[in-house]
């Protein structure tokens, strides 16, 4: 089985997220949806709500598995998961810079290729930051983000000591 993880804090999930997934769906058996927390982040949403949300708008998808990294390495996730793959999308020659070094030092300490995939231009502006400014600013976002992230937006987002479930 070809198994390939997308990584990613997933704050909030957006379209431009779900439409690299899909594209790595059709290429492995198997694609992970890594729902990752950095600690020096501050998050609009807990793990547990991403990870609902990433569950939900996915649901339809097959071949995916939606579940938490958990605290250590991506590459040590991936050699216990089987995981032969990391696919990151990029959207600038500036994502590019940011994630060679970190796909360089994956593959040196596990073995795990990264496979890039270019945005489709429709959604190379997305960020989940920017959603989330344009949104907490009044802004539109329904065209970018699936519907049950625009309810969560429009409601604020959840506590971020909310226990995880997952």
């Amino acid at each position: 089985m070809r198994r390939a993880v997308c990584p990613g804090s997933f704050d909030p999930i957006h379209n431009g997220h779900l439409e690299v997934i899909a594209r790595a769906a059709g290429l492995f058996d198997e694609v992970i949806v890594a729902v990752s927390t950095n600690y020096a982040k501050k998050y609009m949403f807990s793990l547990g709500d991403r990870l609902d949300m990433a569950r939900e708008t996915l649901a339809s998808l097959k071949g995916i598995v939606v579940e938490p990294v958990g605290d250590g390495l991506l590459a040590e996730y991936c050699r216990q998961r089987g995981v032969s793959a990391i696919v990151k999308g990029l959207r600038s020659s500036s994502d590019f810079d940011y994630e060679l070094p970190m796909a360089t030092m994956n593959r040196q300490l596990s073995g795990v290729e990264t496979v890039f995939l270019p945005a489709e231009a429709h959604y190379l502006h997305l960020s989940s930051t920017l959603i989330k400014e344009v949104a907490g600013l009044g802004g539109s976002v329904s065209d970018y983000v699936p519907r049950s992230v625009h309810k969560r937006l429009l409601a604020g987002g959840s506590a971020p000591d909310q226990p995880a479930r997952g």
